[in-house]
């Protein structure tokens, strides 16, 4: 139909004014937030390993089902940077199909995933401890929620949304926007791969430095493969593996640092 989609090509202008205020809404801010965060740690007494970064809290202590509200809206209103993208691309003329988000296939993005995920796994919980145990990084608390029906559930979900709106952002439409402004393949991993590190910063120097090297990674193998679905399948299953495995396992295994 006509008027669709632009008759022209978006202005440098335009796309970078976008670019930055959809990082402005979303992990952007976070970024903001976690330095903020992290400089109010590293300047309070004491070591960062003997402070806690808790992710998945109670939002309403003692009052489960008002809690599972909480956690619901806020998992929804997480993902709303997600739809703007998604928007945005159609708007274009492009749509999610353009940076790999789809179903169209389904047995490579979960293959393909579940390898990154195997590899990554290990390596990133070696690299956690042994930052803490070198002072660099906060005690981790990957969840904190009452032991009630909808726990597990809840976890699954925040999984679900830290990976999708991670990489439809910061890789899928990041680099999409980037590459259209003319910055260099170079200029465009590093400023994915630091965005992804500076969200994470309130877990400490190791966090930073960890999220970095995944994010050098995932943008490598978005480049070969086109696709940001394998690494939505692999962020979930990471996070799934940290937020449930530290909720099952908390408490019952020596290594495993708790609060």
């Amino acid at each position: 139909m006509a008027g669709s989609f632009p008759s022209e090509p978006l202005s440098r202008r335009i796309l970078r004014d976008e670019t930055l205020l959809v990082l402005a809404l979303s992990l952007g801010a976070s970024g903001v937030s976690a330095l903020i965060s992290f400089i109010g740690s590293v300047t309070k007494p004491g070591g960062l390993k003997d402070q806690a970064a808790t992710l998945n809290a109670s939002a309403a202590p003692g009052r489960p089902w008002l809690d599972l509200a909480w956690q619901l809206f806020g998992i929804c209103t997480a993902l709303v940077p997600v739809a703007l993208v998604l928007h945005l691309l159609v708007r274009e003329g492009a749509g999610a199909r353009s940076i790999g988000f789809d179903l169209k296939r389904p047995g490579f993005d979960l293959t393909r995933g579940t390898v990154i995920a195997a590899g990554i796994g290990s390596t990133g919980i070696a690299f956690y401890l042994l930052a803490r145990a070198l002072g660099f990084n906060l005690t981790v608390v990957p969840e904190a929620l009452p032991d009630v029906w909808w726990k597990f559930p809840v976890l699954i979900l925040s999984a679900a949304q830290n990976s999708i709106l991670e990489e439809v952002v910061v890789v899928g439409y990041l680099l999409r926007r980037l590459d259209q402004l003319g910055f260099s393949p170079m200029g465009s991993l590093a400023a994915s791969s630091v965005l992804r590190g500076s969200y994470h910063l309130y877990q400490g120097i190791g966090g930073f430095i960890g999220n970095m090297v995944m994010g050098v990674v995932f943008v490598l193998l978005y480049r070969r493969w086109g696709r940001v679905g394998p690494l939505v399948v692999a962020h979930t299953l990471l996070d799934i593996g940290a937020f449930v495995g530290y909720a099952l396992l908390a408490g019952k295994v020596s290594w495993l640092p708790t609060a």
